[in-house]
């Protein structure tokens, strides 16, 4: 009797693992896309590190993208028994926020530019050090609305199966999704150094492989840059849209008229979305900032 209970419950096992896998491959296929937003936004994140501090801020923000699945796991669970109509505007909140990070980027980038004339050595080490402990924070709240966004679908893909497959599949996507996207960036963060140790050595194929990562290094780093910020405005034009389903609607119906330009519609769409609501959000902060700095300093 002991026996086939046994029997019985490693059938059940068995049972449960191939499901969890079958329905772990079918999410990860699912958030490939996001996954490549992703690696794109954490490679130009870490661009402007010192290049011995590459890898530990790669592995603070790797950290940091762990504790928000750990967050995110539960919460989109718990949200999704009790509160489901609360996981649409929720995502669309963190999807304003990308926008609205991404507008901040550009208007820092061509508005504001970077000053460092006239500071002693003492002050730039603090400032250098304020940097990149933005940079990490920056990061890792990036991830958050990215990994809530993997979360999400992956639940949807596993939302009627036993709660245990649930549970395992939202913690392998997570985990499987960390572990890719950091270890790519850490190699990619990296190539100049493996470009460096490939030109010392006297096999000439290896000075030409190494030459030739010297050269596409920085290149890559420029181009993961613009990559990054303009998935900012993919991703998060793409939640907001997709959050009016009449907006989304029309944008489909379009796209099937487009013909040729159908398929890159919904995604130029996105983005246009993700600039406009970023620009109306950053120019809300700023004018919020002001009213709050004003009213602080306004005497009683």
């Amino acid at each position: 009797m002991a026996g086939a209970s046994l029997l019985a419950l490693l059938d059940d096992i068995a049972s449960i693992l191939d499901d969890v896998a079958a329905m772990t491959k079918v999410a990860a296929k699912k958030t490939a896309g996001v996954l490549g937003d992703d690696l794109a936004l954490n490679a130009q994140q870490v661009a402007g590190v010192h290049a011995d501090r590459e890898l530990p801020v790669v592995w603070a923000v790797a950290v940091g993208s762990l504790k928000n699945k750990a967050i995110l796991v539960p919460a989109a669970l718990a949200i999704s028994a009790l509160l489901p109509w609360l996981v649409t505007p929720l995502l669309m909140l963190g999807g304003l926020y990308l926008c609205f990070e991404g507008v901040e980027k550009l208007a820092e980038k061509f508005l504001h530019g970077t000053q460092h004339a006239g500071k002693d050595l003492e002050t730039e080490i603090a400032d250098f050090e304020a940097h990149e402990a933005e940079k990490i924070k920056g990061a890792i709240r990036t991830d958050f609305v990215l990994s809530a966004e993997i979360i999400v679908i992956a639940l949807g893909i596993v939302a009627d199966k036993a709660f245990m497959t649930q549970v395992i599949v939202l913690v392998g996507i997570g985990i499987l999704m960390t572990v890719g996207v950091y270890g790519i960036v850490a190699a990619i963060v990296k190539m100049d150094d493996l470009g460096l140790y490939l030109v010392t050595k006297r096999n000439a194929a290896a000075q030409a492989i190494g030459r030739g990562l010297l050269l596409a290094a920085p290149k890559l780093m420029k181009t993961l840059a613009v990559i990054g910020t303009a998935a900012m405005f993919l991703v998060g034009g793409g939640i907001l849209m997709h959050g009016v389903p009449p907006l989304a609607h029309f944008i489909e119906q379009w796209a099937a008229q487009a013909g040729l330009l159908g398929a890159l519609l919904p995604s130029l769409a996105g983005m246009a979305v993700g600039v406009i609501a970023g620009a109306l959000a950053l120019a809300g902060f700023e004018a919020g900032s002001s009213i709050f700095r004003k009213l602080k300093g306004s005497p009683r």
